[in-house]
Parts: C-alpha cells; sequence; structure tokens
C-alpha cells in the first residue's frame, strides 16, 4: 500500500507522521485490498485540518474530515469517521451477516 502526505501551509512532526501512519495502517487492515491512502494536513491560523482518503479496488474511496486545534485530535476524528464509512458498509454488504444470522436463529427458538 502506497501512503501519501500532503502538508499545506502546515509544519508537522515527524512522531505525527509516524503516527498518522500506524493508524492508516490499521484502519486499511479492515479495508480488504487497500491500494493507496492519503493522509492531508492542513493548517489555517489555529485550525488544523486533517482528510484521509483510503482507496481500495472494490470499495469506493472512503474519506473522513476533520479539524480540531491540534493535529493529533484531528487524525484520530478524521480516523473515526473512516471507520464509521467501513463499518457501514460491511453491515450493508453482509459481511457480518454470518453473526447476525446466528444471533437470529437463537432469539427465534
Amino acid at each position: 500500500m502506497d501512503i501519501v502526505i500532503h502538508s499545506h501551509h502546515a509544519t508537522v512532526s515527524e512522531h505525527m507522521r509516524k503516527q498518522a501512519i500506524r493508524l492508516v495502517e490499521r484502519a486499511a487492515a479492515r479495508i480488504p485490498r487497500t491500494v493507496e491512502a492519503i493522509i492531508r494536513f492542513e493548517e489555517d491560523g489555529a485550525t488544523k485540518r486533517v482528510t484521509l482518503t483510503l482507496r481500495a479496488p472494490k470499495h469506493h474511496d472512503v474519506m473522513g474530515k476533520a479539524e480540531g486545534r491540534f493535529f493529533g485530535p484531528a487524525i484520530s476524528a478524521a480516523l473515526a469517521r473512516v471507520m464509521t464509512q467501513v463499518n457501514k458498509e460491511k453491515r450493508e454488504t453482509g459481511h457480518a451477516s454470518a453473526r447476525s444470522a446466528a444471533r437470529s436463529r437463537r432469539t427465534s427458538k
């Protein structure tokens, strides 16, 4: 998987870059065949914005945006939005249906 980091009018420490890569790799493990991840850091005065985009051939691009006073909380919030989309997509496509089918069999008896 390729990870691209963009910094627009922002100074991002090496520690924050490494943390962002770790978080994105963990999220990409939940999406089959993730090809590319784009992390975009933006700074506008006191506001810091982070945009995460994960691309996989089978799925649409999954994107999460967040802003805050610091990059750490912003990247966590953006990642949470990405994971919400991934979990919602899995529920809709039925990947988690084996568990729900087992639950419904237990409750219907």
